[in-house]
């Protein structure tokens, strides 16, 4: 298996957030005091979900995928 790097292919899915929002399990902020800050959200706000890939041999996508209404679709499987 000298070639086995060559072989691996890591991929995965984002969404990002039309209206600006960020998942506060994905980003963290650092600082010596709490800002005590709350923002408002929309319960289910718009968002894009893009796959991209990662080999030996480059990049793959990214891809944004949409279904034939124009919804977001996931890409990995069904939930």
């Amino acid at each position: 298996m000298v070639d086995f790097h060559k072989r691996n292919l890591f991929s995965d899915e984002a969404h990002f957030w039309l209206n600006g929002y960020a998942n506060k399990q994905n980003y963290r902020i650092w600082s010596e005091a709490n800002p005590q800050v709350y923002v408002e959200t929309p319960l289910h706000p718009e968002k894009l979900t893009v796959w991209c890939a990662l080999w030996a041999g480059g990049i793959i996508g990214p891809y944004f995928f949409k279904n034939d209404e124009g919804h977001n679709v996931i890409v990995n499987g069904d939930r």
